[in-house]
C-alpha cells in the first residue's frame, strides 16, 4: 500500500511556500483584486525563490525539481489568492513548459533561463473567438513566405500575454488542410514561438473579468506577424497534439490550485467559526454550520488525493490523462461548492469584496472552465470508460 505522505523535501517547500502566501502574499490581495493591478512586486519575489523554474534542471536555470513540486507551490498559492496562484501555473506549465517539452537546443538555451527565472513571462496562445475545445474551429494561419512564417488571426483568454515582463507567446496555426474522404476537412496544426515585439503582433485590451483580477489575460491579434522558420516549436502538423500533452499535465496544476482555493475555504470558515456568536454560543456550535464545513474539509481532502495520483502516475511514467481530468474536474467542483457554502458561513461578510471567501467565490467558477471545461473532462473519462 502506497501512502501519501509528504518526504521532508517536498514539506519543507509547501511550508515555505505556504509561508510566503500568508505573509507576503494575502496582505496585498484585496488592493490588487480591487484596482485589477497585476502584483509585480509579489512575482519578483516569487521568482527570486526560484518557483517559475520547480520543474526545470538546473542546465536551464532552474531548481532541478519536478511537477509534482509546482503543483505544491500552486496549493499554498492557492488558498490565498487564485490571481497570484494562476500567474505561475499560467507562466510555468503553460509558457515554459512547451519550450521545454518540445523545443530544439537553441530555443531552450534562448527562451528557458529567462522563463525559469522568472524575469520574463511566456503565455500560451490556444483558444479563439470560435476554437477552444475544438480545434477544428481554429482560424489563425501561418503561411510560409520565403525563410519565414507569416501569421494572422487572433486569440482569446491568454493569461500573461501582455504584462510589462511578457517576452514570448505560443501560438497555434493551421499550416495545411486536407479533405477528408467524407468531405470534411482536417486541419493540421502547427505550434509557432512569437517573441511580443514582434511587428503584428498585438495584446488587446485586458478584458473586465468577474474574477482573477489580479491575473493579466488579453486577447491577442495577430497581423502579418512574420517569424523565422526557426520558430516553430516541435514538429509541423504535430502542434495540437503537443499542446494536448501540454494541457493534461496543467490539468494537474490546477486541479493543485483548485484545491488549495477549497483549503483556504475551509481554513477561513474553521477560524470565523470560532469566533463569531450567534444564539448564544459561537456559530461553530451549531450542527448546520459545523457539518457545512465538515463536508467542505472533506471534498479538499478528496481533490488533494486525487491530484496527488495524477501526479504520481506522471512522475512514473505511466498513463494518466484520465486521473488528471479526474483531479482537475473533482478539484474544480470543490473549490466551487466550498467557496459557496464558505460565503454562507460568512453572511454578510462573505459579500463583501475585501473578504478572501468573496474573492474565491468569484475566482472559482472559471476552475470549471479554464484548461479544458468539466464537460471535457468528462468526456475524457467517458472514452477512458469505452463509452
Amino acid at each position: 500500500m502506497t501512502g501519501f505522505e509528504l518526504t521532508d523535501e517536498y514539506q519543507d517547500l509547501s511550508d515555505t511556500v505556504r509561508d510566503f502566501a500568508d505573509s507576503v502574499v494575502a496582505p496585498v490581495s484585496a488592493k490588487h483584486d480591487e484596482e485589477h493591478s497585476f502584483p509585480y512586486e509579489v512575482v519578483k519575489q516569487m521568482a527570486e525563490m526560484g518557483l517559475f523554474g520547480l520543474p526545470f534542471p538546473e542546465e536551464f536555470g532552474g531548481m532541478g525539481g519536478d511537477y509534482f513540486a509546482l503543483a505544491l507551490a500552486l496549493e499554498q498559492l492557492g488558498r490565498v489568492d487564485q490571481s497570484v496562484a494562476i500567474t505561475l501555473e499560467a507562466g510555468v506549465s503553460l509558457g515554459a513548459m512547451p519550450v521545454y517539452r518540445f523545443g530544439t537546443a537553441a530555443q531552450k538555451e534562448e527562451w528557458l533561463p529567462m522563463l525559469a527565472a522568472g524575469t520574463a513571462l511566456a503565455g500560451f496562445g490556444l483558444t479563439e473567438p470560435e476554437a477552444g475545445s475544438d480545434a477544428g474551429g481554429t482560424k489563425t494561419t501561418a503561411k510560409r513566405d520565403g525563410g519565414d512564417w507569416v501569421i494572422n488571426g487572433a486569440k482569446e483568454f491568454i493569461t500573461n500575454s501582455g504584462t510589462d515582463i511578457t517576452k514570448l507567446v505560443t501560438v497555434t496555426a493551421v499550416t495545411n488542410q486536407h479533405q477528408r474522404e467524407d468531405g470534411s476537412t482536417k486541419k493540421e496544426i502547427s505550434t509557432f514561438l512569437i517573441p511580443t515585439n514582434t511587428p503584428g503582433f498585438k495584446a488587446e485590451k485586458a478584458y473586465n473579468k468577474v474574477g482573477w483580477n489580479a491575473s493579466d489575460t488579453h486577447p491577442l491579434s495577430l497581423r502579418d506577424v512574420r517569424v523565422p522558420e526557426a520558430n516553430l516549436l516541435g514538429q509541423e502538423g504535430r502542434g495540437y497534439a503537443n499542446f494536448l500533452s501540454i494541457l493534461d499535465e496543467g490539468r494537474i496544476a490546477i486541479a493543485a490550485l483548485a484545491t488549495g482555493a477549497a483549503q483556504g475555504c475551509v481554513d477561513l470558515s474553521v477560524k470565523y467559526a470560532k469566533e463569531r456568536s450567534a444564539f448564544g454560543t459561537t456559530i461553530g456550535k451549531h450542527q448546520a454550520v459545523a457539518f457545512k464545513i465538515a463536508r467542505m474539509e472533506a471534498r479538499a481532502h478528496t481533490a488533494r488525493l486525487a491530484y496527488y495520483d495524477a501526479a504520481a502516475r506522471m512522475l512514473a511514467g505511466k498513463p494518466f490523462k484520465t486521473q488528471a481530468a479526474i483531479a482537475k474536474m473533482v478539484a474544480g467542483e470543490a473549490a466551487m461548492d466550498n467557496a459557496r457554502d464558505a460565503t454562507q458561513v460568512f453572511g454578510g461578510y462573505g459579500f463583501i469584496n475585501e473578504f478572501t471567501v468573496a474573492r474565491h467565490y468569484r475566482d472559482s467558477k472559471i476552475l470549471e472552465v479554464g484548461e479544458g471545461t468539466t464537460e471535457v473532462q468528462l468526456m475524457l473519462i467517458a472514452r477512458e470508460l469505452g463509452l
